[in-house]
């Protein structure tokens, strides 16, 4: 069997920027086996698959080793093929997915994710954390998925060097590492060992915890973030409610098929 499959790069304007994920859109769900092994073969830092369901699109992601709950750049490529290969009929995408109902509005050619929020709260540093960072200590939080590290200024967030393999053993889908920026309101890296990517070049996901964070820290509601991984993410983000905008672009790398 032949599967139309996509590479797109996300939250950026040109290609080899951004952040890649590959999308195939499916009659029907393969087997969940087969859909990681397809993923792994892949290594993206995330495969998406999308089914039709009536009015909406059934969601799920995988990196190359497991299935996630949330994934925005991989959203925000399933949309732009959606829109831009597949001529989908309105300016509006709805999906259902692990995380809940998610929607991706067209504005030209922004994209807007309307995802939910996932507030972080103050917690104890997990052992090993600041080691694993090569860090001495920061104001530490936690979510359902992420631990956030508050650091000083953006020089400390690109100066990061983590050990990778201590890293993978902080209890949690990843390591977020932010602070307030000097262009931009505020800037990260996002580490995903665990979860098999060691850094995530643009992370939707992560913008969930980190936009409530900072909308209450710099008491606005609008922001720009920069993600500072070697290919760089810009995000336009909006806390609006219990619910985060975040819009960006995004091109297509590769258009083919695979068998499976």
């Amino acid at each position: 069997m032949q599967v139309p499959i996509y590479i797109i790069d996300a939250f950026t304007e040109k290609q080899f920027g951004g952040n890649p994920a590959a999308v195939l859109i499916l009659d029907q769900w393969l087997p969940d086996r087969l859909m990681q092994q397809i993923a792994m073969e892949n290594n993206q830092s995330e495969t998406t698959f999308l089914v039709k369901e009536n009015d909406h699109y059934r969601i799920r992601w995988f990196t190359p080793t497991i299935e996630v709950k949330l994934c925005g750049h991989a959203t925000l490529a399933a949309s732009h093929v959606l829109f831009c290969h597949k001529a989908h009929h309105s300016d509006t995408i709805q999906y259902q997915s692990l995380s809940g109902e998610l929607l991706v509005t067209r504005h030209g050619q922004d994209l807007t994710l309307d995802f939910p929020a996932n507030p972080p709260q103050a917690t104890k540093a997990p052992e090993l954390l600041f080691t694993a960072l090569g860090i001495k200590g920061g104001l530490v939080f936690t979510t359902s998925f992420d631990y956030m590290v508050l650091l000083e200024n953006q020089q400390a967030v690109e100066a990061l060097e983590p050990d990778f393999s201590l890293l993978a053993t902080i209890p949690a889908r990843g390591v977020i590492c932010t602070a307030k920026g000097d262009h931009a309101d505020f800037v990260s890296r996002c580490f995903y060992p665990q979860s098999g990517i060691n850094e995530d070049p643009v992370t939707g996901s992560a913008h969930t915890i980190m936009v409530p964070f900072w909308a209450d820290q710099l008491n606005k509601s609008s922001l720009d973030a920069l993600q500072l991984s070697k290919r760089k993410g810009y995000l336009r983000c909006t806390l609006q409610g219990n619910r985060v905008l975040m819009t960006g672009t995004a091109v297509t790398y590769l258009e083919g098929k695979i068998n499976c």
